[in-house]
């Protein structure tokens, strides 16, 4: 068979409108494709929820491919690991209440099964606003990554979510939309966005999951948002808080329909 290339371009061009289109409209829009939001991913699309990851970089993980320094290990504790067991992440002990994961393999793996449930990721998208309509973040303001990287000035397109994860990390980039751009109050001890503490692994981890929540209607914190929301410290190259606060952000949105 000789390929064509104008075929190969049409089938890329369609194939992937067809995707777009289908997620204008979804029940949950994850930004930031790092393992809170593709383990969130996995567990909504699990249960028939339409999810999509828009994740502003080319790759998919967030700071999981590079482990700790770009050493690509990761570490998890026990009740992390009974989720990589889940995803079929191979674990090894390292010693008590410690086991280390390839992180290679863990960002691969659980993105395989997000993607496999029914979860689409759209990378290379940046969120640069929401739509709110009587208080409540009802979508998103989307844009191509390397539209605002070189400044051009190109109008964005619009999608509608029931709800939004901000699974961004250290960033809590949508937060800071919300923060700067409306009058809303997070609901966090301030009003306002408290900021990221210095690192403290044992507690930042256990905060992790504490303020995995709705932090104002109709947007959820996971993963490092949930800790750079609340004033929590950051947890370094340990992974099991994250893992777990995407489960977690799951459970809470399917609660509550």
């Amino acid at each position: 068979m000789e390929l064509n290339e104008i075929t190969i371009t049409k089938a890329i061009i369609e194939r992937f409108s067809e995707k777009l289109i289908a997620c204008t409209e979804v029940d949950t829009a994850i930004v930031g494709g790092g393992p809170a939001g593709l383990v969130a991913a996995y567990f909504l699309a699990k249960v028939g929820k339409k999810v999509a990851i828009f994740e502003k970089k080319l790759s998919i993980g967030g700071g999981m491919w590079g482990g700790g320094m770009m050493f690509n290990e990761i570490i998890v504790q026990p009740e992390a690991r009974e989720l990589l067991d889940l995803f079929d992440v191979r674990t090894r002990k390292y010693e008590a209440g410690y086991y280390s994961a390839d992180a290679i393999e863990a960002v691969s793996t659980i993105c395989s099964y997000a993607t496999k449930a029914g979860a689409r990721v759209f990378n290379c998208i940046t969120v640069e606003d929401v739509m709110i309509r009587e208080g409540r973040v009802i979508g998103l303001v989307i844009n191509w990554t390397p539209v605002s990287m070189t400044g051009l000035h190109v109008d964005p397109l619009t999608i509608a979510a029931k709800s939004t994860i901000d699974a961004t990390g250290h960033a809590t980039e949508v937060l800071r939309v919300i923060e700067r751009k409306t009058d809303i109050r997070l609901n966090t001890p301030s009003g306002a966005l408290m900021g990221e503490r210095s690192m403290w692994a044992d507690r930042a981890e256990r905060l992790t999951l504490e303020n995995t929540r709705e932090i104002c209607p109709g947007v959820y914190v996971a993963g490092m948002s949930a800790n750079a929301a609340f004033g929590g410290p950051r947890m370094g190259p340990i992974f099991g808080g994250m893992l777990l606060s995407g489960k977690k952000v799951a459970e809470l949105i399917i609660a509550n329909g």
